[in-house]
């Protein structure tokens, strides 16, 4: 990723641990000089001069640029050794910045800015926002797209048509390389169709699970619900391309666009200069045996903390690891008792969850099974963890919203009288046993998806016209108004 384009987007995020990142004495003598320069100056002792700070030197995204508590800014000095020692400060602060980039950060890990080989945010150097402007998320290509994945529902026959038309229209009027399943492909329906055969024969067709395409396509074109959207993310478990999805399906609540005017929207999208919303998703690990047998871990939790020493670290294996859009759920599986599980909040244990279950989702996710457990719902672009007990067997156990990048962990608790069982995005669902952990954070990887108007009257639609929230029949109002002392009278 090229340094100068860090920083254009997301500029909300924090970073912690800067405070420490210049002396403090250091600071305190600049600012000492800056003052009395100011007032030698004022008396005109002094001729202002310009800083000996080069602007090429500061970058805008730097940590010790942004305004805040923890900002620093590089202190001024006179001479040959000003220069030396601004040079070499500006190139530890770069150091340190990208250290810090790599680490934990306030509010989430720094999203990707490149999806796919050609597509990345459109740069908006006039930004000095410290939040981010939801109206300058736009898109761009740095070259333009050759290569398109379609994803059309399966088992869906009035899809066919569309999936066609569509086709036709990537291939002879685009001119572009087409990627769908080979399932799409071997449909009965579409192999009798003799006036698609020339088109399908230019098709490139693929197999979940068994060729890797991550690298070669430039954008995706979903044909369905919301869930040929989940499936999408599920193929890219790293850098995702553009996603234009088309409301042909049941709820269509991550689908904004008609397929009427598909090839107006394919050419805008083509032009560049789209908006989009980075909808986060949750990188997931599983791991088998990572602690010793429950029958030990029995009275060795101290104020909420689990001791190092009862981690196996040589025990612990990974057998899972996702990329996950919506959410992970966490549930007592076919038992008929209640499910008891322990979360813990970067190591430390929080609470133990006793019911049906977990939720652990994102903004994306919070509108799908976490709103029918009960929990707010949160706009995409907000950049946090949604945690939803499933039946709680309490009744001030409420859904809480923790800040994305910090890590979650789900394990069983030492009682628990059976397993759990997990999912992920409603797919993948396998046994946990005692031992094993499930560890959630905020993936660097989100799923950049075009909007159709923008990011937030696109949802607000969406709620409105999908969930019908907020919908009611309008009161009449009064046909003769008066007060209220003259009703009485």
């Amino acid at each position: 990723m090229p340094k100068r384009e860090v920083g254009h987007f997301f500029l909300s995020f924090g970073i912690e641990g800067m405070e420490d990142e210049l002396p403090s004495r250091q600071v305190e003598e600049g600012s000492s000089s800056k003052r009395s320069q100011r007032q030698q100056e004022r008396q005109g002792k002094l001729p202002r001069r310009r800083k000996e700070v080069k602007r090429s030197l500061r970058r805008p995204d730097c940590p010790g640029h942004l305004p805040g508590g923890s900002a620093h800014w590089l202190p001024e000095h006179s001479g040959s050794e000003a220069s030396e020692s601004v040079e070499d400060t500006a190139e530890s602060c770069l150091k340190r910045w990208d250290r810090c980039r790599r680490g934990h950060f306030l509010h989430g890990p720094y999203p990707a800015t490149h999806f796919g080989p050609k597509a990345c945010v459109l740069p908006n150097p006039t930004s000095v926002m410290h939040i981010q402007d939801p109206a300058s998320q736009r898109l761009t290509w740095s070259k333009p797209p050759l290569n398109v994945l379609v994803i059309r529902k399966i088992r869906d026959e009035t899809l066919l048509e569309p999936f066609k038309e569509l086709c036709r229209f990537l291939v002879e009027e685009k001119h572009l390389m087409v990627y769908v399943e080979k399932k799409v492909v071997d449909d009965g329906s579409l192999m009798r169709d003799d006036s698609f055969s020339a088109i399908c024969n230019q098709l490139c067709t693929f197999r979940e699970g068994f060729d890797d395409i991550s690298d070669r396509i430039d954008m995706i074109i979903c044909l369905g619900g919301d869930g040929t959207l989940l499936y999408a993310s599920s193929l890219f478990q790293g850098s995702v391309p553009p996603v234009l999805a088309f409301h042909l399906g049941s709820l269509g609540f991550l689908t904004p666009f008609k397929f009427e005017s598909f090839r107006t929207e394919v050419d805008k999208v083509f032009e560049g200069n789209a908006a989009i919303v980075l909808r986060s998703r949750l990188k997931v690990k599983v791991l088998k045996g990572m602690f010793q047998r429950h029958e030990q871990l029995l009275g060795t939790q101290e104020n909420g903390i689990l001791p190092h020493n009862h981690i196996n670290n040589e025990a612990g294996k990974i057998t899972l690891q996702l990329q996950v859009l919506n959410e992970v759920v966490v549930d007592r599986g076919p038992s008929s008792y209640l499910s008891n599980v322990d979360l813990y909040l970067d190591g430390r244990l929080i609470t133990s969850v006793q019911g049906d279950g977990v939720i652990v989702s994102t903004p994306t996710g919070s509108t799908a099974y976490a709103a029918a457990a009960g929990a707010s719902m949160i706009h995409p672009n907000v950049p946090a963890i949604m945690v939803t007990p499933i039946c709680p067997h309490s009744l001030s156990f409420r859904p809480i919203v923790v800040p994305a990048g910090v890590e979650l962990m789900i394990t069983l608790s030492p009682d628990a009288r059976n397993t759990a069982w997990v999912s992920f995005d409603g797919r993948k669902r396998q046994e946990i046993q005692h031992g094993d952990s499930i560890k959630i954070t905020t993936s660097c990887f989100p799923v950049p998806s075009i909007c159709c108007h923008d990011l937030v009257y696109d949802w607000f639609d969406s709620l409105a016209q999908c969930l019908h929230w907020n919908v009611r029949k309008k009161q009449t109002h009064l046909m003769n108004a008066s007060d209220s002392s003259d009703t009485e009278n």
